[in-house]
């Protein structure tokens, strides 16, 4: 009798089996019981939070606690944040290198496979494939994606650039310089940019970059490619014109104590033609200044060069100690694929919310600074220009680099080949430890 009921039990077994097998196995989901998405997001950006709350009320079984932290704090604390007893299932992630080296984010192949990446364009998610040994970037497994693709350029007030005869974006870097001169004659601040507590100026600095040089080497250094260096003759250019906008007083003499807010604060009340900064601000400058601000890419330095700029994703992890890593990549899939997600990314994100091609961009005002972003981000990709952001080529590059190397630049206490030699030797410090 135990005999012919082991058998029994083998035989529905093996029927489950066989009941099982060819079916596809549904997509991890956030399921129906109550789950707290523990999140750790970046002070000052609405996108991620309006996101949340779009998404609870889809699933209202699904709530966040938000948390939000400086990205120059979140540069620093990601990795302690990771490893503690109640590490995030949602995490901002300015740079992914040291923390995939250290176990600290969720391995996201599989989601890969349950949710259908793989019809997302191969160069959304480039940027967030690492090697297991952490680096090169670009190769390899997930470890991230993005809640967008974000762009950056130069925005401007169109009441002051009719102050000074601008028509019309600059088309090459000569006519930028011009209309810089034009500025600071009549008594305009000519860029609006703060540099503290992290380096502002870098957003300027990577923009010209891509005027004189060509993305790849930047983005091999970002990479982490082998014998990569920032200190290249093209970089030398950028940093040697950056530092003569320097001279010239075309920034904030208070540059080196203006943070981002109070930066944003002031070019929205009207102080500054110009402003380096990411399509992140475009919904918020579409209500702020509505029909008075513009958007332009880096003009090449001649005339009918390619546009270069730095365009990457808004990159979110899931860590590996997280308690709902399932629900925390089902609400990246979502972000990315759901009509009023992706309506929330252009509105409030400004930028394009990626996912399948075959998904529309949802449609935005004719003529608001949105549209003109939107329209860059074409152009840039016609260009194949985009970079990711030289913050982002080691964990601790911009807190330890950058940013005092630039606020040092500033201050008239370094020049700009020195400032490409000290980042490149702190860079090779941290890529030894």
């Amino acid at each position: 009798m135990r005999a012919y009921s082991r058998l029994a039990l083998r035989i529905a077994v093996a029927v489950a089996a066989a009941a099982t097998a060819g079916t596809t196995l549904a997509a991890p989901s956030c399921g129906t019981d109550p789950v707290v998405l523990n999140s750790y997001f970046e002070t000052g950006f609405p996108l991620p939070t309006r996101l949340a709350e779009e998404f609870t009320r889809q699933f209202p079984n699904v709530t966040f606690d938000i948390k939000e932290d400086q990205f120059a704090n979140l540069m620093e604390n990601s990795p302690r944040v990771l490893a503690g007893d109640n590490a995030p299932d949602l995490i901002r992630l300015p740079s992914i290198s040291d923390l995939v080296v250290d176990g600290l984010l969720k391995n996201l192949d599989g989601y890969f496979t349950d949710f259908g990446w793989d019809k997302f364009p191969a160069s959304q998610l480039v940027q967030l494939r690492i090697h297991e040994s952490g680096r090169p970037r670009g190769e390899g497994s997930l470890f991230a994606m993005g809640l967008n693709y974000s762009l950056t350029g130069v925005f401007y007030n169109k009441t002051l650039a009719a102050q000074i005869g601008m028509t019309e974006p600059p088309q090459t870097l000569a006519e930028l310089d011009a209309l810089l001169e034009k500025a600071k004659a009549a008594g305009i601040q000519p860029i609006q940019e703060w540099n503290a507590p992290n380096a502002g100026l870098a957003f300027p600095l990577q923009n010209l970059m891509g005027s004189y040089g060509d993305p790849t080497p930047i983005n091999d250094w970002i990479f982490q490619k082998p014998g990569a260096s920032i200190d290249t003759p093209a970089n030398l250019q950028a940093a040697q014109h950056l530092e003569n906008w320097i001279k010239a007083g075309y920034f904030p003499a208070d540059a080196n104590s203006l943070d981002y807010g109070a930066n944003m604060g002031r070019f929205i009340g009207g102080t500054g033609l110009f402003l380096f900064n990411g399509d992140w601000e475009s919904g918020n400058l579409d209500k702020q200044m509505a029909g008075n601000a513009g958007f332009f890419l880096m003009p090449p330095a001649t005339a009918g060069g390619k546009h270069a700029a730095m365009s990457a994703p808004l990159t979110y992890g899931v860590g590996a100690k997280a308690k709902n890593p399932d629900c925390a990549a089902f609400f990246l899939n979502w972000v990315a694929t759901n009509e009023n997600a992706r309506r929330i990314n252009v509105d409030v994100g400004g930028s394009n919310p990626g996912g399948p091609p075959d998904l529309p961009i949802p449609a935005v005002a004719p003529g608001s600074v949105t549209e003109a972003t939107l329209t860059a981000g074409n152009v840039l990709a016609g260009d194949n220009g985009a970079m990711d952001f030289i913050a982002n080529a080691t964990g601790a590059i911009f807190a330890e680099g950058w940013t005092p190397q630039l606020q040092l630049l500033v201050g008239g206490r370094t020049d700009a080949a020195s400032v490409l030699k000290q980042v490149q030797a702190e860079y090779e410090k941290q890529l030894a430890r």
